[in-house]
């Protein structure tokens, strides 16, 4: 029996690593071909695919992507670059602090990419070291995934617990824990990252590569192409739609419908606000619909829900399947320490490239072992560790973004502009988490 875990195990693992090769929707397609030699060569039997969870996020993501199409993600940089460029001396302060808040709001750390260029543009006039702001900046925009009531990890946490049967624990207890706990970690890597590196005039490489002329001069920003006159409506409609999810989620009261037993489970209060509020902007701004599939935004939406779909049906049934074997395997550990769970949580993450595949994939185990839902909850933004090995996107952006060249990848790969303060904040948030939940519930 041991034997035969080991080998689907082995499959499992397969099947994440020529998944993360490609990257993407690979990782959803390859983690479907793991569950296909799981069931044709050893007999597992499929549990059923997380449907909830994927028609929260492309519920979200419909509404994220008509306001994209209508100008309103272009709205929401203005405003982050305004308040980065107002305060220039502090910008390894207030640029991670910007990108935490907008991604909170957004649901996606893609917005980071169009703000890069002003962070380090602004560092850079400033005379200071763009790895600094750069790198934890790109940090904190992921960060903040795990505390925004829209982003697709947490509709995962959301769907997961109503599953489970423990409808009681969902977003507010969630953003109680996590918003004040990742914004400490922020701030703290932020702190951290103010003295790492040399300052600019202090670096003999970049002085060296100024003295080449490779590092090109400072200048103001270029004018930006004018916002679309929709660009405001959108981003105050898909706001609201944010707002009213938090306030359902706050207020079970307000989901309970004349005559009922309980309130509405939040998947579905999420599912049907977010596509209201994606018609609404629709007629709001008369945008042609034609443009909403053509958005970045509803694409990496898109990709997040074919890699839960593949990858999490994967981890699911492998768990499931085994589950009388693995639990208690693993549970007087998890029972003496359970904060130990946080390293799995991490270290998956590393491979999935996806807090939402993540997420949906491990946690079920958590709550097999019989961790209390507010110490998973703690945990949960353990699942930020895909700046571990700096292949992700943002962190690459990050790197090609900084012409000064001191945002960059080591000699010996890990030691990359992004480890410290992802690690800082990483540890800070989950600790922090765990002292909150210890203290609230």
């Amino acid at each position: 029996m041991t034997v035969q875990i080991a080998l689907q195990f082995a499959v499992v693992l397969a099947a994440i690593w020529m998944g993360a090769r490609y990257s993407g929707i690979g990782l959803g397609l390859w983690g479907a071909v793991g569950l296909l030699v799981l069931v044709v060569a050893f007999g597992v039997k499929p549990t059923s695919p997380p449907v909830d969870v994927m028609l929260i996020i492309l519920a979200v993501i419909m509404a994220a992507s008509v306001m994209d199409a209508a100008g309103g993600i272009d709205y929401l940089v203005k405003v982050a670059e305004g308040i980065i460029r107002a305060n220039p001396k502090y910008v390894t302060i207030v640029a991670p602090l910007t990108t935490w808040c907008f991604t909170f709001v957004a649901g996606t750390g893609h917005i980071v990419y169009p703000l890069l260029p002003v962070i380090y543009e602004t560092a850079h006039q400033s005379g200071i070291r763009p790895e600094r702001p750069m790198a934890v900046a790109t940090i904190a925009s992921q960060q903040a995934i795990t505390a925004s009531p829209v982003a697709a990890a947490t509709a995962a946490m959301i769907g997961l617990f109503a599953e489970k049967g423990v409808a009681q624990w969902g977003l507010p207890e969630i953003l109680m824990v996590c918003v004040p706990a990742s914004l400490t970690g922020v701030v703290v890597a932020a702190v951290v990252s103010m003295f790492v590196g040399k300052d600019l005039k202090d670096d003999p490489e970049y002085q060296a590569r100024v003295a080449a002329g490779k590092v090109p001069a400072a200048i103001a920003a270029a004018e930006r192409a004018p916002l679309k006159a929709t660009s405001k409506l959108s981003a105050l409609l898909f706001l609201a739609g944010v707002a009213l999810v938090v306030l359902f989620g706050f207020f079970p009261a307000l989901r309970t419908l004349p005559g009922g037993k309980g309130p509405l489970d939040m998947p579905v209060v999420i599912e049907i606000a977010m596509m209201s509020v994606a018609a609404i902007m629709l007629a709001a701004t008369k945008i042609n619909v034609d443009e909403v599939p053509k958005t970045a935004t509803l694409r990496a939406g898109v990709v997040a829900v074919i890699g839960i779909f593949g990858l999490a049906w994967l981890g699911d049934s492998f768990i499931a399947a085994h589950k009388d074997v693995i639990v208690p395997a693993i549970g007087k550990w998890a029972e003496t320490a359970p904060w130990t769970f946080a390293f799995g949580l991490f270290f998956a993450s590393v491979l999935l490239y996806s807090q939402a595949a993540t997420t949906r994939a491990l946690m079920p185990l958590g709550m097999a072992l019989g961790i209390p839902p507010q110490f998973l909850i703690a945990m949960f933004p353990a699942v930020n560790g895909y700046f571990f090995i700096p292949t992700y996107g943002s962190l690459i952006a990050a790197i090609n973004f900084d012409l000064s060249g001191t945002t960059r990848i080591g000699k010996y790969v890990l030691n990359h502009s992004f480890m410290i303060p992802g690690l800082v904040a990483t540890t800070v948030t989950v600790v922090t988490g765990l002292a909150l939940a210890r203290v609230m519930f």
